[in-house]
């Protein structure tokens, strides 16, 4: 939040109530407002409003320069501040599976960035078990993984992707407005590796089914590629083919497939201050992103 100093300043520099609110993102009437009050406390006149615009009254004059080392050493408290606070120069350390590094990061991490600029972020992908591994071995601060058999971690919830039929415009299954697990199993099937956690193979499992499984892929995209080469079909989960679905055809499936996201770390006061405050605003922004994103369920 800016200070009456800074306030006063920006409008002395442009010149005008207006411009000024217009640069920090504050209603004209705030702006005059703070600067009254300024003139107020200082029993003043320090701005003088004519026909012709803005210009410093004598008084202004000489309070302007005891302004500005206010508005200098304001800045370099803040400065100090957040140095102090751990979020300088430090390195959050994310494990992540291949959807959530390629939608849901990138926007946290810009984000972020915007409100400390001085933070550095290093992401490790892989599936679930590694993930969970690094965690515990402490290689990385936190994770984000599907939360199933994962009990030893501490588990935050931030968002629940429902997955779909991916297909290509050749196949015989694309005329259908709703496949069947059963439809898919009988296809050549792409499998996303999960490791021991794959959601649709339990899927298929509680279904009495066993897809027909010509390829185990680690990479969403590759598999995109692939069911675009008509390939092969995949159950993919909405987040990884917002965007990304062009010559594909997607569709519902009628036992619905669904997979939690959580964050999870095992103890957040062995983290950093800067690993525990991107923490809390990961949990704060993720609804708002999916939400964007139109995936959340």
């Amino acid at each position: 939040m800016l200070t009456k100093y800074e306030i006063f300043l920006k409008v002395v520099e442009k010149g005008s109530f207006t411009l000024a609110a217009e640069e920090l993102g504050y209603s004209q009437s705030a702006v005059s407002q703070t600067v009254h009050s300024l003139e107020e406390e200082l029993q003043t006149v320090l701005i003088h409003r004519g026909r012709d615009g803005l210009c410093l009254t004598a008084d202004g004059q000489s309070y302007l320069p005891y302004f500005q080392s206010i508005g200098k050493a304001e800045k370099n408290l803040a400065e100090k501040r957040t140095q102090m606070l751990g979020l300088v120069d430090e390195t959050i350390r994310i494990g992540t599976v291949t959807s959530v590094s390629r939608n849901l990061l990138p926007i946290l991490l810009q984000k972020f960035h915007t409100l400390y600029p001085q933070t550095h972020f290093s992401l490790r992908q892989g599936d679930y078990d590694e993930i969970h591994a690094w965690i515990k071995e402490g290689s990385v601060d936190f994770g984000f993984l599907n939360p199933v058999n994962f009990d030893d971690l501490r588990i935050e919830v931030i968002y629940r992707d429902s997955m779909v039929a991916v297909l290509s415009k050749q196949n015989p299954l694309a005329k259908k407005k709703i496949v069947t697990l059963k439809d898919m199993a009988e296809e050549e099937f792409i499998l996303l590796d999960e490791g021991k956690n794959s959601v649709p193979m339990k899927a298929f499992a509680d279904a009495g089914l066993q897809p027909h499984i010509e390829y185990t892929i680690y990479d969403d995209y590759s598999i995109l590629a692939m069911v675009r080469q008509n390939m092969g079909v995949s159950i993919l989960y909405r987040l990884v083919v917002t965007g990304f679905s062009q010559g594909l055809v997607l569709r519902p499936i009628r036992e619905p497939i669904e997979r939690t996201i959580a964050v999870a770390y095992a103890d957040s006061r062995e983290m950093t201050l800067a690993s525990r405050t991107f923490l809390k605003f990961a949990m704060q922004e993720t609804p708002k992103v999916v939400k964007k994103l139109g995936i959340d369920q």
